[in-house]
């Protein structure tokens, strides 16, 4: 059986394409948001993961830090080391520590 397409009326062969160009639409509409979707999750991971690394190297730097500085409190200095020299100030020129001031 052969199908004579002039025996359609207009109107629905308007309807039919309508139809298929909003599929049309559709698909690109969803194939769209799914891509954008997709690309949210991956930045959003992607900034999970440096945020925690982020993080984390922080906090091992600060727990270091904390660690160091404790085991700086505990050493004891010899009894022979000047204790003098601790906290002397150094000469200055001034305003100026160390500093020749060779336009004034």
């Amino acid at each position: 059986m052969q199908f004579d397409i002039s025996a359609v009326e207009t109107s629905t062969m308007v309807f039919a394409g309508t139809l298929v160009f909003a599929m049309t639409i559709t698909a690109f509409i969803l194939t769209a948001a799914f891509a954008a979707l997709a690309l949210l999750g991956v930045g959003r991971l992607a900034w999970f993961i440096a945020a925690s690394l982020l993080l984390g190297l922080v906090h091992g730097i600060n727990e270091t830090w904390d660690r160091l500085l404790h085991h700086a409190r505990r050493v004891e200095l010899p009894s022979d080391f000047p204790g003098d020299l601790i906290g002397q100030p150094s000469p200055s020129t001034g305003t100026y520590p160390r500093v020749v001031l060779r336009d004034s």
